[in-house]
């Protein structure tokens, strides 16, 4: 029932969408006055650090502000996928503020994504492998979607109404994210690289990376493959990127609004994920004809709040 009124969400929004001369430009700045909630977890892993979340942002910015090399790569990878330089520069600022600590300069990401490329693992809940789980007769509508970011929303869709936190077959499963389940084979919330992208996003966004970038298609049958391409600095980059020109898209095409002069947006977007079902829900309440505008939350807020340090980075 949850897949069903997601997808009838999604093609409702689709079908009243704004045309295109009627796109509404979303206001620039935080619609908060103060920043949204921290997420615990979030507060008690810079704690664990002994770091503040203050230390964890100069940090950051030192590394973009002194790295010449990086800021060119960002730079480049921007203008390859039509978006302005400091979306991508908020996305990393937010990561890193936040979730991980930036390493003190862009040669350690790629030793720190060298030493994995070793390992062996799987992408795998108890013993079944995710290729394996994806063939149950349950994401039999999923089949016919060759697109890796429709096919991978679509099988994400079936494992929160058919799967999530429930016992099918005599096998219980866990009552959390698809991704975090299936696709972190070391421990739950583990994201890696420059760009701390998920596996599972980095699965959705593989087609559109390997038109735009050329970098070989993912599989999730190669877990190895999949950590080196999010590790890697340059390939990692360029799935930062994809994933903020998924999302601009999505707002532009689901709900009618452009987000492309908000990077406080653009950097929750990136955050939270799901920017698809986020731009149906805003659709269908702006379907009565008041504007409701997209939200900032905490790790947006900061990007909107610092723009224009932010912007003296480029």
């Amino acid at each position: 029932m949850r897949r069903l009124l997601t997808s009838l969400l999604i093609a409702v929004a689709l079908v009243n969408s704004a045309p295109a001369f009627a796109m509404q430009t979303v206001p620039a700045g935080n619609r908060h006055a103060e920043q949204p909630d921290i997420p615990g977890a979030s507060i008690r892993r810079t704690k664990g650090t002994k770091s503040s979340f203050d230390l964890k942002y100069e940090k950051v910015h030192e590394l973009l502000a002194t790295d010449r090399e990086l800021m060119g790569k960002i730079r480049k990878v921007s203008s390859a996928y039509g978006i302005n330089p400091i979306h991508v520069v908020g996305a990393i600022v937010g990561e890193h503020t936040y979730n991980v600590d930036a390493y003190d300069r862009l040669q350690a990401y790629y030793v720190k994504a060298a030493s994995y490329a070793g390992e062996s693992f799987r992408f795998a809940y108890d013993g079944e492998s995710v290729d394996e789980f994806v063939a149950r007769p349950q994401f039999a509508e999923c089949r016919g979607k060759s697109d890796s970011y429709t096919l991978w929303s679509c099988r994400e869709d079936v494992w929160e109404s058919d799967f999530r936190g429930k016992t099918i077959d005599g096998t219980s499963f866990p009552n959390n994210r698809f991704s975090a389940v299936f696709f972190q084979p070391f421990y739950a919330g583990q994201t890696f690289g420059l760009g701390q992208v998920n596996p599972l996003t980095a699965l959705m966004l593989s087609d559109l990376v390997t038109r735009v970038s050329g970098y070989p298609k993912l599989n999730e049958k190669n877990a190895g493959g999949v950590y080196k391409a999010i590790m890697d600095p340059d390939i990692s980059l360029a799935f930062v990127a994809a994933s903020i020109r998924r999302s601009i898209d999505d707002y532009k095409e689901i709900a009618g609004m452009d987000i492309s002069g908000n990077p406080g947006l653009t950097a929750t977007l990136y955050n939270v994920g799901n920017s698809r079902q986020r731009a149906a829900a805003l659709a269908a309440k702006n379907r009565g004809g008041a504007t409701v505008w997209p939200e900032e939350n905490y790790y947006g807020w900061l990007i909107n709040d610092k723009l224009d340090e932010l912007k003296g980075l480029l």
